[in-house]
C-alpha cells in the first residue's frame, strides 16, 4: 500500500511539515521518492506515525526519538524495556507524591521532624531521609534552593532539621512541575508555616499522573502494535 504525506498528515491531523521533521530526526524509515521525487510512504510508515503520535503526550518527544531508532535496528525487546523504565518511574513519583502529602500535613510534618532527634545530619543520611539522590541534593545547592550550613572543622555539609524539612517540599514540588524555576518561585512564595500550596500542588500532580498513565498505555498499545506489524513484515 502507497500513500502520500498528505493522506497520512489528514489522518493524524497533522502538517506534512510535522511527518518531515520526524523523517529528519530519524524516527521514521526514509521513504522511497516517486519518478516526481515526492515521498511514498508505506503501511509501515503510516504506523510509526501513528505510534509516535500517540507515545508523544505520555512520554514526551524526547523519549520518542529515542525509542523509534532502535525499532529500526531491531531493538524491540530494548524498545519496551526503555517505556517500562519510564512507567516504573512515574509510579515511584506517584509513590512519592502520596507519602509527601501524608507528611505535608501540618501535624504530620511536626511528627516527622520531631521523629529526627538529631540536630545535624550529613548529606548521606539526608538523602536517605528523603529519598533522593547526594547529587540532587548538590544540584539544588548549586540552584540556590537550599544553604547547608558546613562543618567548622572539617568543611563538610551539614544539614539541620528545618533543612529537610525545606528539601522534602522542593522534592515534592520538584516531582509536581518540573521546572527548577517553578520550583524556585514557589519556594519564594511558601510561607514556612503553610503548607497549602505544596498539598495543593501535590494534589494537582497526583490528578495529572493519573492523566498520564492513561496517555502512556495508549503509547505503549501503539508501540506493540508497530512491533508486531514490523516482525510480521519480516523485521
Amino acid at each position: 500500500m502507497k500513500l502520500k504525506p498528505i493522506e497520512i498528515a489528514r489522518k493524524l491531523d497533522v502538517g506534512t511539515s510535522a511527518l518531515r521533521h520526524y523523517e529528519d530526526w530519524g524516527i521514521v524509515p526514509t521513504p522511497q521518492r516517486g519518478a516526481n521525487g515526492y515521498r511514498i510512504y508505506t503501511e509501515e510508515h503510516e504506523a510509526y506515525f501513528k505510534c509516535i503520535r500517540a507515545m508523544y503526550p505520555g512520554f514526551g518527544m524526547a523519549l520518542v526519538r529515542k525509542v523509534m531508532p532502535m525499532l529500526q535496528q531491531k531493538k524491540y525487546t530494548e524498545a519496551l524495556w526503555e517505556i517500562n523504565r519510564v512507567q516504573a518511574e512515574l509510579y515511584q513519583k506517584k509513590q512519592q507524591a502520596l507519602q509527601a502529602l501524608e507528611i505535608l500535613k501540618p501535624d504530620q510534618m511536626e511528627s516527622f521532624l520531631a521523629s529526627r532527634k538529631k540536630q545535624w545530619y550529613t548529606i548521606g543520611e539526608v538523602a536517605k531521609e528523603i529519598d533522593v539522590p547526594a547529587t540532587t541534593l548538590r544540584h539544588w545547592e548549586k540552584e540556590g534552593l537550599i544553604a547547608p550550613d558546613r562543618d567548622p572543622e572539617s568543611g563538610y555539609r551539614r544539614y539541620h532539621r528545618d533543612d529537610i524539612r525545606r528539601l522534602l517540599i522542593i522534592r515534592t514540588v520538584q516531582s509536581s512541575v518540573y521546572l527548577l524555576e517553578t520550583v524556585r518561585g514557589i519556594m519564594e512564595k511558601i510561607n514556612q508555616q503553610s503548607l497549602s500550596e505544596v498539598r495543593r500542588i501535590t494534589m494537582d500532580s497526583l490528578a495529572y499522573m493519573d492523566v498520564q498513565i492513561e496517555q502512556q498505555l495508549r503509547g505503549a498499545h501503539y508501540l506493540y502494535k508497530l512491533i508486531e506489524l514490523l516482525k510480521r513484515n519480516g523485521g
